[in-house]
């Protein structure tokens, strides 16, 4: 059994003397508490709780849980970046928690890119075949010169290589939307840099609806979506109507102020197909 964190506090209340009602503290644990004679109720109908014997309180704490201290357990546990090791110091259970330990993104690119990562300067240049993940990416800044390119499909991001035509006059760094619990790391990176973003996905409504819903909704003006200038073209005579057929709009196109997206989203409607993009590897 694991100690929850509102019992906790209410212990550690009790602990420094307060009273508490019976009614805002329901737990098995208090029960054990009160047939020890560590806590006593007071009282039949508004019923308090107190506490009779602090240091048993602290005792049973360590023998039960693993608690040696409640107030560090508190602190620990109400942590916003939690790791598994504080959770075995204070309670000498790493699991007593869900802590997210495999935070960040992949990214790749076919030049060198420079940034910094928790303010040293590194270089950002992946060896063909492999791929950078960034761990700390919340100390992690490219050049503000450098575009962000967003790749929806694992596929395009591992051959960025084969793509490079498409990007020839800016200054790139791909990442990664995929594992997609990531992707809000993603999002929380982006929206804390001053770099452009360039959205790079499928030209159909699910890959509109990831760019709209997913990046432009948080980083606005920066974000744009990559449409070539052959899109409708390539849609008619390489497009899928099944990927048509079977998709809805999940976005309000009444609030698309970008004239390339509008065009895209008419071309769809025209031949009533889209394209997936690794037509472009």
């Amino acid at each position: 059994m694991k100690l929850p964190l509102s019992t906790a506090e209410k212990l550690l209340l009790l602990a420094s003397g307060e009273k508490i009602p019976a009614s805002r503290l329901k737990h098995p644990i208090v029960n054990d508490l009160i047939s020890e004679g560590i806590i006593y109720k007071q009282g039949r109908i508004k019923s308090t709780l107190q506490i009779s014997n602090k240091e048993q309180l602290y005792l049973y704490l360590r023998n039960h849980f693993a608690i040696n201290d409640l107030h560090s357990y508190i602190e620990t546990y109400k942590k916003e970046n939690l790791t598994r090791a504080e959770l075995v110091t204070v309670a000498a259970d790493s699991k007593l928690k869900s802590v997210r330990t495999f935070k960040g993104f992949l990214v790749n690119c076919y030049t060198p890119i420079q940034a910094t990562l928790n303010s040293e300067s590194i270089i950002i240049y992946p060896k063909e075949g492999t791929f950078n993940f960034i761990y700390d990416f919340e100390n992690f800044i490219p050049e503000p010169d450098i575009t962000i390119v967003g790749i929806e499909n694992p596929e395009n991001f591992r051959y960025i290589h084969k793509q490079r035509y498409l990007f020839k006059n800016l200054k790139t760094l791909f990442v990664s939307r995929y594992p997609q619990n990531q992707s809000k790391d993603l999002i929380k990176w982006l929206q804390s840099l001053p770099n452009n973003y360039l959205h790079f996905g499928d030209f159909d409504f699910a890959g509109i609806g990831i760019y709209l819903n997913e990046f432009k909704k948080y980083i606005n003006d920066r974000a744009n979506i990559f449409i070539p200038d052959n899109i409708d073209s390539l849609i008619k005579n390489s497009g899928s109507k099944k990927r048509y057929d079977e998709q809805k709009i999940n976005f309000d196109i009444s609030k698309i102020k970008e004239e390339n997206l509008l065009e895209l989203i008419a071309s769809i409607h025209n031949h009533k197909k889209g394209l997936d993009q690794e037509i472009f590897i």
